[in-house]
């Protein structure tokens, strides 16, 4: 999705926005552009599309690469709660490390919820934060 997708049509106005680096970022200015405005809160994956051109226009690698974010930090909480519960030790480093997280589930899933389209999730780099 950072090298080669095209460009994502994030506000549902066919006006897509680049972010990868075939379509003219360099390797600061690229990002995963959110999910189109088009596709709402729905769940997107690359089975639902007609084709995998689609799903890439539409913003599909953006909800495929947050999901398994939060399900890999949830998970690796999961596993700082387990070690420390098999060392003996208080959960406190659970306890440090669910702020980060909560703020994470904040930007990446409650607030585009809260809005109605994951299209207003943060992009993943600068190219879908200032759209040029």
């Amino acid at each position: 999705a950072f090298i080669a997708a095209p460009p994502v049509d994030i506000d549902g106005i066919r006006e897509p926005v680049a972010g990868s680096l075939l379509y003219g970022n360099n390797i600061i200015s690229g990002a995963v552009i959110p999910s189109s405005n088009a596709i709402g809160i729905h769940f997107y994956p690359i089975w639902e599309a007609a084709s995998v051109e689609e799903w890439l226009y539409n913003g599909g690698p953006y909800q495929l690469i947050v999901f398994h974010f939060l399900l890999g930090v949830a998970s690796y909480m999961g596993r700082e709660w387990e070690l420390s519960y098999r060392l003996g030790m208080r959960p406190w480093i659970f306890v440090a490390f669910s702020a980060p997280v909560a703020a994470a589930a904040a930007v990446f899933l409650v607030y585009p919820i809260g809005q109605g389209s994951f299209s207003d999730g943060m992009p993943l780099g600068i190219s879908g934060t200032f759209n040029f």
